[in-house]
């Protein structure tokens, strides 16, 4: 069978996000099963190149996902996916509209990220090290909570990026782009301690800063695995993931300074909008002590 229109611009497409863009791989795969769905449903409707797509074909499209139940964060991340076909097919020529222009998804319920507090990172990270793995966990998980790094940036760390005598890290986010990270004290000590025994583990020809115990990159799945477990063996009541601790960077720093911009920065959000969310995990908090310590807020008893 004949590639088809939608196909072939739909592969170009991935290949300028990759090669031009340089979005990571886990973000191209995303955008992948979103067009080859949305790619499904045109074939359904007929519809044999992406400029045939019209806005009120967008509209069933979305009303068929939302009937189906599908989450409304999920049908505007669809939704954006299709927009950047769009800009990308109006810069090559192939399409002169966006059909996107104009449609909006239905909004989504906002759920608020969940965070440790100050004293569960504290029990977390009390590791006395006594072993490579060990030593090599806590450095992760130090640098995880003290810098606010992403998983991928974390795993694709390099050992050249570390200077343990400098308290600022260069880092690569989404999007290729560079931004510098403050190392907190205990996360610089944490780190001398896992390069000093390093070499135990990794491969004489490995560049990777943290490995596994085959000697290699670590993968991220393992990172998550073993923070999971660090959480567990702490009687940690939530299921604690990498992420968690980047929110909990987050919202610790901003309900100390109050400064959403640097906050921003520091976590690279591209739309200072993504930060916001922590305000109102500020606000959570404030509105819990105020509960429990103003003494006109809570009800009387009889």
């Amino acid at each position: 069978m004949a590639e088809s229109r939608l196909e072939y611009w739909q592969a170009r497409f991935i290949l300028h996000l990759r090669h031009e863009r340089r979005l990571s791989g886990h973000t191209v795969n995303g955008y992948q099963r979103d067009l080859a769905r949305t790619a499904q449903w045109c074939h359904e409707q007929k519809i044999s190149r992406w400029q045939d797509l019209k806005q009120h074909h967008v509209r069933e499209f979305l009303a068929g996902r939302h009937r189906k139940g599908i989450s409304g964060k999920s049908l505007q991340r669809e939704l954006s996916v299709l927009r950047t076909l769009f800009r990308y097919l109006i810069r090559e020529g192939e399409s002169d509209q966006n059909p996107i222009q104009g449609v909006r998804a239905p909004k989504g319920e906002r759920r608020l990220p969940a965070t440790l507090d100050a004293d569960q990172l504290g029990r977390m990270l009390d590791i006395e090290g006594a072993n490579c793995l060990e030593l090599r966990d806590l450095a992760m998980m130090e640098l995880l909570y003290s810098s606010g790094l992403r998983l991928a940036e974390l795993v694709s760390l390099e050992l050249q990026d570390i200077d343990t005598e400098d308290p600022i890290l260069a880092v690569t986010g989404k999007g290729a782009k560079t931004r510098h990270v403050p190392v907190g004290s205990m996360a610089q000590q944490a780190l001398q301690r896992w390069i000093r025994v390093r070499p135990e583990l990794a491969a004489a020809y490995e560049t990777a800063l943290f490995v596994s115990s085959r000697g290699t990159r670590i993968h991220p799945r393992t990172v998550q695995q073993r923070i999971a477990r660090w959480a567990r063996a702490n009687d940690t009541p939530l299921h604690v993931h990498p992420h968690m601790l980047r929110h909990s960077f987050a919202s610790h720093l901003l309900e100390s300074s109050g400064d959403l911009r640097a906050v921003q920065e520091l976590l690279g959000h591209a739309d200072i909008s993504t930060t916001q969310i922590y305000t109102h995990l500020d606000f959570q908090h404030l509105a819990q002590v105020y509960d429990n310590a103003h003494p006109r807020a809570k009800k009387k008893r009889d």
